[in-house]
């Protein structure tokens, strides 16, 4: 990318209407109409600085090649980041995602707590972009009165600190790439979560369906920890209990990216499943472990007891034997 970044200016008018209505040109009846939908984009640094927002255009060789703007939304301390577009030749340079950071790094100075975006359903490779980026999706389908008769996704995610949250079965969807990515990379760091190292992408993501869909069944609490904005881990509780065992849940998958490790990913993610499981009424949870893991000193930690040991049950990349624990913890 050789594209330099610079505050947006009204003078960039007939740039941000020809990156927009190119990009809409793409998909079929989305059409731009400024002066009657999108005026603003006649004095775009004005309208965004007059919100208490900024906008950014991405210029090389004298022409803007891409944009993207941010601005509060006066509640929960969340930021919209909006008017994200870039060029079809610049697409795959990075230069969306140095775009995105900006603005991300701009509404985190100032005290956002949550991104959230709107993006048109039919624009499949934004949302590819923004779930590779932690973003999920959140709340109902927005529907606009647009000479496009656009209908919308809402994504979203927290930006500060180790925040857990449970997806529902739109946003475990959403999140499936990343996920695929986390367990991916924490089987080929080594840990035992029943796949062997090297595991194909896809296979991930076949998993990460079966979880989505059992997620819309109400058979499963799917958590996501977010790190400063990235998705780092993730843990599920199985609540497809027999009829005699109601008041237990299983919990699996404690899952860290090994980029996140030792940072309290983990015992964020354990601790909200905890006080999930409790605000269900479940009164005991179990798992099972490779014995030695990190996981065995976590939920010892943690207060969880250790129920028995099965001896070789299962083997790692070499072959060779490892002893599970199964642990449980009383709520």
């Amino acid at each position: 990318m050789t594209a330099t970044i610079r505050p947006g200016l009204d003078s960039d008018e007939a740039s941000y209407i020809r990156l927009i209505g190119d990009a809409w040109s793409e998909f079929p009846n989305c059409i731009l109409d400024v002066d009657g939908e999108v005026p603003e984009l006649r004095a775009l640094g004005t309208y965004f600085a007059r919100t208490g927002g900024a906008v950014w255009v991405a210029e090389e060789a004298g022409r803007v090649v891409g944009m993207v703007a941010t601005r509060p939304l006066g509640s929960d301390r969340a930021w919209e980041i909006c008017k994200m577009y870039v060029e079809k030749a610049q697409r795959g340079t990075g230069l969306a995602h140095t775009l995105l950071g900006g603005a991300e790094a701009h509404a985190m100075r100032a005290g956002a707590e949550r991104l959230v975006l709107w993006t048109d359903t039919r624009f499949d490779a934004a949302h590819r972009f923004y779930e590779k980026l932690g973003f999920v999706r959140a709340g109902s389908i927005r529907i606009l009165d647009d000479i496009s008769k656009s209908l919308e996704f809402r994504y979203a995610k927290p930006v500060v600190g180790v925040v857990v949250e449970a997806l529902d079965a739109a946003a475990a969807a959403s999140a499936e790439r990343r996920l695929a990515a986390i367990l991916v990379a924490c089987v080929d760091a080594g840990a035992s979560v029943s796949y062997l190292p090297p595991l194909a992408v896809e296979t991930a993501r076949t998993f990460w369906r079966r979880v989505s869909g059992d997620v819309a069944m109400g058979n499963r609490l799917l958590l996501v920890a977010w790190v400063d904005g990235r998705m780092a881990g993730t843990v599920q509780i199985d609540l497809a209990t027999p009829g005699n065992q109601r008041h237990r849940a299983e919990l699996g998958k404690l899952l860290v990216h090994p980029d996140f490790r030792r940072a309290g990913t983990g015992r964020a993610l354990m601790q909200r499943a905890e006080q999930a499981a409790r605000g269900m009424g479940r009164t005991l949870l179990t798992l099972d472990t490779r014995a030695g893991d990190d996981g065995e000193a976590l939920y010892r930690s943690l207060g969880w007891q250790e129920g028995g040991r099965i001896p070789g049950y299962a083997t790692d990349s070499k072959g060779a034997l490892h002893d599970t624990l199964f642990f449980y913890k009383p709520l």
